[in-house]
């Protein structure tokens, strides 16, 4: 049974326990009128329809409070029970006493149908809210276990793919180093055998090119205190970037960790407000329904939190279950 069939049911339920009450109560007002008018003063006839009102009052009190203790899942104690069955008795007492009186036992009969049928609808409907609710609770329980399951896979497929990346990251960081070692080797390489061949001619030339070879001795010592230079450069450029990309990562993770403190606070503020003393306005609703389905209230709460009806405070819940419209709700309510 989903939660459409069950809300049709409680409907069905309270319909016909009220249209038995107020057939009930009809019958018994005209019934007992006149038997109470046979016995009270001329002068205060007019007062004979009192009592059958005000027994019947009861009954209403009684079939009304058993109705919201059921939703809710609450037990009154015995009290009730005492005032349910004392009601329907002093009913049916006040139905067939006339008849009774009378010796009319088919009059007896005929007139405590009525107040029998409302004594075992009474108990009957009571009978069936209980396990109404019990039932609307049973699947609150299984769509809240399903929501948390689905929840649980979400956070592990978002670290998986977290893990997968800081992976590649790392893994193209050290292509980097690596490359720029292999260019380092390869440059000391070409420094070296350019410095032997230079080596080899002067050995030759020793004589004829001495000043020549001063000079490019020094060039040789300029170019490689540029090389150095360049070298250091560009690990001190690398270093601050990844300095900075470090400072930049942190300061997004610390951003966003202090917006989702801000959202979480403004839900609790919301939640926090109690029950909605009126139907608040729609945007102002969405955005307690959204803190309530985060939150993971019941769609009961939630619409007395908003004050708007469960039918529509569960097709809000419906849209925040769903992957497409999950995303804006969201959004809205932590504006």
């Amino acid at each position: 049974m989903n939660s459409v069939q069950t809300r049709s049911a409680e409907k069905a339920l309270s319909g016909g326990t009220w249209l038995i009450v107020c057939g009930a109560m009809l019958y018994s007002i005209l019934t007992v009128t006149p038997l109470m008018a046979e016995h009270t003063a001329e002068e205060w006839d007019w007062t004979a329809p009192i009592l059958p009102l005000v027994v019947d009052a009861a009954v209403v009190i009684v079939v009304k409070l058993d109705d919201v203790l059921a939703r809710l899942g609450g037990h009154g104690g015995r009290w009730p029970v005492v005032l349910r069955w004392m009601t329907g008795l002093m009913t049916l007492a006040l139905n067939t006493a006339d008849s009774a009186l009378k010796k009319d036992l088919v009059g007896v009969a005929v007139h405590s149908v009525a107040p029998l049928l409302l004594i075992v609808t009474s108990e009957t409907s009571l009978a069936y809210r209980r396990a109404l609710a019990a039932a609307v609770a049973a699947l609150e329980e299984k769509e809240r276990a399903e929501r948390e399951r689905r929840e649980q896979v979400a956070r592990e497929c978002a670290e998986r793919a977290q893990a997968q990346a800081r992976e590649e990251r790392e893994h193209a960081a050290q292509l980097e180093r690596e490359r720029r070692e292999h260019e380092a080797a390869l440059a000391r390489e070409a420094a070296e055998r350019e410095e032997r061949r230079w080596r080899e001619e002067q050995e030759r030339q020793a004589a004829r090119e001495a000043a020549e070879r001063a000079e490019r001795e020094r060039r040789e010592r300029e170019r490689e205190q540029r090389e150095r230079e360049r070298e250091r450069a560009e690990r001190e450029a690398a270093e601050r970037r990844e300095r900075e990309a470090a400072e930049r990562a942190e300061r997004e993770r610390r951003e966003q960790r202090e917006r989702e403190e801000q959202a979480e606070r403004e839900r609790a503020a919301l939640l926090a407000r109690g029950p909605a003393a009126g139907k608040l306005p729609e945007a102002e609703a969405r955005a307690i329904v959204a803190a309530a389905f985060t939150a993971g209230l019941s769609v009961r709460q939630a619409a007395e939190l908003c004050g708007w009806s469960v039918g529509w405070v569960s097709s809000r819940y419906a849209e925040h279950r769903s992957p497409a419209a999950g995303g804006a709700d969201l959004a809205i309510a932590s504006r």
